[in-house]
């Protein structure tokens, strides 16, 4: 892809959210939405980490939609403290999944800090409803980079789920990391001699989420 993607406003539920889609080189795979870090302390789609998720899904042929949470960019609405933010990101994936080139594809849900305990609160949620009503797609994958169990509410999340958390992150440390996963009995993999924002080391954090998506794949 050559260029920035340009952004596109949709409909949210405190407002107009601002997107950006984007494609993989062949049909895609499925959709995979991805959230950003907390707003509150300058996290936006254009979050570095962010960018890496997403060019992660598309290598492995995933349509990738990045969005800004309310009072962001060119979102409308404020801050919520995580409550209306999850809708944002739910409001996000029910407007990219009527489109009719993704009916029967899988779904995928990621985040990053902030944004992974959004999308595990999502998935949570979808599968709920899911399980009570024929037709609405649960998600098939979820993706949490250095998810902010610390700092807000992040339910239980399925055993397939990809965590990926820095050895010295000073953010959301990995003993916190860790404690969480441990009574579900969740596998981390941990990146030795990073941090929070995966300085130095966004290649292998794509290539350890590209591996992931590739031996779903096969």
């Amino acid at each position: 892809m050559i260029g920035r993607p340009a952004s596109t406003l949709i409909d949210g539920p405190a407002g107009h959210i601002e997107v950006v889609v984007e494609e993989p080189a062949a049909k895609p795979l499925g959709l995979a939405v991805v959230a950003h870090p907390n707003p509150q302390m300058g996290g936006t789609m254009d979050n570095k980490v962010v960018h890496t998720i997403c060019r992660a899904f598309v290598l492995a042929g995933w349509r990738a939609v990045r969005f800004n949470f309310r009072g962001v960019g060119r979102s409308e609405g404020e801050w919520d403290e995580g409550r209306g933010e999850t809708m944002d990101l739910l409001a996000v994936v029910g407007h990219h999944l009527s489109d009719p080139d993704m009916v029967g594809h899988p779904l995928a849900l990621a985040g990053f800090s902030f944004g992974g305990a959004m999308a595990a609160q999502a998935c949570a949620r979808l599968m709920e409803v899911a399980a009570l009503r024929p037709g609405v797609v649960a998600p098939s994958e979820l993706v949490l980079i250095s998810p902010a169990v610390s700092r807000f509410d992040v339910p239980v999340v399925p055993q397939h789920t990809l965590i990926v958390e820095g050895e010295q992150d000073d953010v959301v440390p990995l003993t916190h990391i860790l404690d969480w996963a441990r009574p579900q009995g969740l596998p981390v993999t941990v990146v030795p001699g990073t941090g929070h924002f995966f300085h130095g080391q966004l290649p292998r954090l794509r290539e350890i989420v590209l591996r992931h998506l590739r031996g779903v794949a096969e």
